[in-house]
């Protein structure tokens, strides 16, 4: 899968020849111990990469950190930023594409996957709830331990040889009352 989908990838955008760490002009420089691409090779992925690893290198850089012009260090890391951020959204814009000629060649392959997102989703939520519910009985419990252990002195039969008939006859309901 990952060999049919890299050969996908070429061809997509027009192949500039730069350096790993970014364009390596002055003021910018490249990511150390990084080699520099063949320029008939690049791919989306492998652009993405580079301005991965160009973020990173300003970053980290040096330069950058010893450096005392902070506007100069904010628009070159600014630049690596939009650049990761351009070769992105061409990236999601290439699976979006091959998506819409899946759907359109495949549509019962999409369908598939919807239903199979959705089942593991519904999966999901019924862990969920079944983790809830485990949570909701074990409170319960404790606050049943709890009620019983702190009971008032008032809901204690009362001692004595009456507290029997007492405890009973307060558990029966009310007396109807007589028409007069």
């Amino acid at each position: 899968m990952a060999t049919s989908m890299s050969g996908m990838f070429s061809g997509q955008q027009p192949p500039v020849a730069h350096p790993v760490g970014g364009p390596g002009g002055p003021g910018q420089p490249g990511f150390p111990g990084t080699a520099t691409r063949a320029p008939g090779n690049n791919t989306l992925v492998d652009e993405l990469e580079a301005s991965f690893e160009a973020c990173f290198a300003s970053l980290v850089s040096q330069d950058y950190v010893n450096g005392t012009d902070q506007e100069e260090i904010r628009t070159g890391v600014d630049q690596c930023i939009q650049k990761f951020l351009d070769v992105a959204r061409q990236t999601e814009c290439f699976f979006l594409q091959k998506r819409l000629q899946l759907s359109v060649q495949k549509p019962e392959q999409v369908v598939k996957e919807d239903v199979s997102e959705l089942r593991n989703e519904l999966q999901r939520k019924e862990l969920l709830v079944q983790k809830h519910l485990s949570k909701l009985h074990h409170w319960q419990q404790v606050l049943e331990d709890v009620s019983v252990q702190h009971r008032k002195p008032s809901d204690l039969p009362p001692p004595g040889p009456l507290a029997f008939l007492e405890q009973a006859s307060a558990n029966l309901p009310p007396a109807p009352l007589k028409p007069n």
